[in-house]
C-alpha cells in the first residue's frame, strides 16, 4: 500500500502561538492542520478522515457552527479539499470506495459528500452520539448538514476486538484490507478512533484528536500549548479515557517507536515532518507517498 499525507484545510484559532506553539505572536491567528491519509490499495482508494469538504468551502454559514467559524476561521480554499487534491495527483475520486473516521467532528467529516458512492467506516457509539444531537455542543460540532449519504455508514463496536499492541483493535472492516485497523481511542467524544495503517516498513496509527500537539507525546516531560489544552477541555466527553489513552500512545511510541509512528489530525509539524511539504501545499501529481 502507498499512503499519502494530505491537510485537508487549516483552521486558523485565536490565540496564535498559545494554540499552535510557533506563531509569531498570540494577539493574532494561529495555524493548524487538518491531517488525513490517502490510501492507495491494490483496487481501491481509501481515505482516513476528509477534513472540510467543497460544501464547506462554498457554502460555511450553511453548514458549521457560527461558534466554530469565529473560534477557528478556517482558511478556505478549494484546491486544499481531498477531493481536490485527489483529482491534482491524478486520481479520479469516485476510485475512493472507503472513507475511516477517526470521529464525525465537522472539520474531520466535512467531506463526505464529496465522496457519496463511498462506505464510511466508524465505531458504534460516534454514530449513535452524533445522531442523538443530546447537547448544545454536540450540535455545533456534529453537522447532518454534512452527511446527506447516512445510507453508506457502517459501525462498528468499540469493545470485544483482538488486540494490537496492547489495545484492542477492530480488525476486518468491511471490504477494507486487513492492513487497515480501527484502534478505539475513547475520550475527545465517546466513539472516537484511531486508524492504524501498516507499510512496508511499520506501522501509522493516525490518532486523530485523542492529542493535539506533539510534545504531549514526550513520555518524560508531556506538555501541550495552553491554548489547545483549553480547546481539548471543551471539546473532550470523557476527560479520564482521553489522558489515560494519551498516557497509553506515550508508553506505545516510548515502546515501539521504531514499529509505530503515531500522529495526531491537527498538529502543523507532525504534518510537516511525515508529508514532507509545508502545510499549505496540496498535494503534488508527483507526489509518490509513502510504501
Amino acid at each position: 500500500m502507498v499512503v499519502h499525507h494530505l491537510n485537508c484545510i487549516s483552521s486558523c484559532p485565536l490565540g496564535g502561538k498559545l494554540m499552535d506553539g510557533r506563531s509569531h505572536e498570540i494577539l493574532g491567528r494561529g495555524k493548524l492542520c487538518c491531517h488525513c491519509l490517502l490510501i492507495e490499495t491494490a483496487d481501491a482508494l481509501v481515505l482516513v478522515d476528509t477534513g472540510f469538504g467543497l460544501e464547506d468551502v462554498r457554502h460555511p454559514r450553511e453548514r458549521l457552527s457560527t461558534f466554530f467559524l469565529a473560534l477557528l476561521s478556517p482558511d478556505f480554499r478549494e484546491e486544499m479539499t481531498a477531493v481536490r487534491q485527489i483529482e491534482r495527483r491524478g486520481f479520479d475520486p469516485r476510485d475512493v470506495r472507503h472513507i475511516v473516521l477517526t470521529h464525525l467532528d465537522f472539520d474531520h467529516a466535512g467531506g463526505l459528500d464529496d465522496f457519496p458512492h463511498a462506505t464510511v467506516h466508524m465505531l458504534q457509539r460516534e454514530r449513535d452520539d452524533a445522531v442523538a444531537q443530546r447537547s448544545w455542543l454536540d450540535r455545533q460540532r456534529f453537522r447532518p448538514q454534512q452527511w446527506h449519504h447516512r445510507e453508506q455508514w457502517r459501525v462498528y463496536p468499540g469493545s470485544g476486538g483482538e488486540a494490537w499492541y496492547g489495545f484492542d483493535c477492530v480488525r476486518d472492516l468491511q471490504g477494507l484490507p486487513p492492513e487497515i485497523l480501527m484502534v478505539p481511542l475513547p475520550g475527545h467524544t465517546h466513539g472516537h478512533a484511531g486508524i492504524a495503517v501498516r507499510t512496508r516498513e511499520r506501522w501509522l496509527l493516525q490518532a486523530g484528536d485523542a492529542y493535539f500537539y506533539r510534545r504531549e507525546m514526550d513520555p518524560q516531560d508531556p506538555w501541550c500549548t495552553p491554548g489547545l489544552r483549553f480547546y481539548q477541555t471543551l471539546m473532550e466527553q470523557d476527560r479520564a479515557r482521553r489522558l489515560a489513552n494519551q498516557q497509553r500512545l506515550r508508553q506505545l511510541r516510548a515502546a515501539h517507536g521504531g514499529e509505530v509512528a503515531v500522529m495526531c489530525a491537527h498538529d502543523p509539524v507532525e504534518f510537516e515532518r511525515a508529508a514532507g511539504r509545508p502545510i499549505d501545499t496540496p498535494l503534488a501529481r508527483s507526489d509518490r507517498g509513502f510504501r
